[in-house]
């Protein structure tokens, strides 16, 4: 039996479209550390606040993790998939300074504030990574427009608790 290796002429994993791959890479390495990173941030934000009002996001949150996590994996097997290289430990670079514990811990509206502008961020990203794939990573765009529903809802779900927060309403 003959084995021949056949070369991919179309999409993303073509000789041409190379260049627009080792982008996309970088742009889903990006996209992996931005989940990593929540997952640390929201696992504290989980286990920190003080309050009976804390309760509600805490739970949310609790479960958050879970998701952003499972992004991150998809995110590492799709840059393997891509011929990219996950990256270990020591090139990971901390960006994400409104997720850290507030100073007083019943400061509830800060985790809340922190959640939002991170996934904003996400979605602003994800958007970015979807325009990229058009036309030539089906794989990938269909992927982060999965993703990306998550993220919105995670945005929409904060938004409320935010306006409840403000308008100072039990919880």
């Amino acid at each position: 039996m003959r084995t021949t290796t056949m070369e991919v002429h179309r999409g993303i994993l073509s000789e041409e479209n190379r260049g627009r791959r080792e982008e996309l890479v970088g742009l889903l390495t990006q996209a992996y550390w931005m989940e990593i990173e929540t997952v640390m941030s929201y696992i504290a934000a989980s286990v920190n606040p003080d309050g009976v009002r804390a309760q509600e996001i805490i739970e949310s949150l609790k479960t958050d993790i879970q998701e952003e996590l499972a992004h991150a994996q998809q995110f590492a097997s799709r840059i393997k998939e891509l011929y990219g290289v996950v990256p270990g430990s020591l090139e990971f670079r901390p960006v994400q300074a409104y997720l850290q514990p507030p100073a007083n811990q019943t400061d509830i509206t800060h985790v809340i504030r922190g959640v939002i502008e991170a996934e904003r961020g996400a979605i602003d990203h994800y958007n970015q990574i979807i325009e990229l794939c058009d036309g030539v990573d089906h794989v990938t765009q269909d992927m982060m427009i999965t993703v990306l529903k998550d993220e919105e809802g995670h945005l929409r779900l904060f938004e409320g608790f935010l306006r409840e927060y403000e308008a100072g309403s039990p919880a």
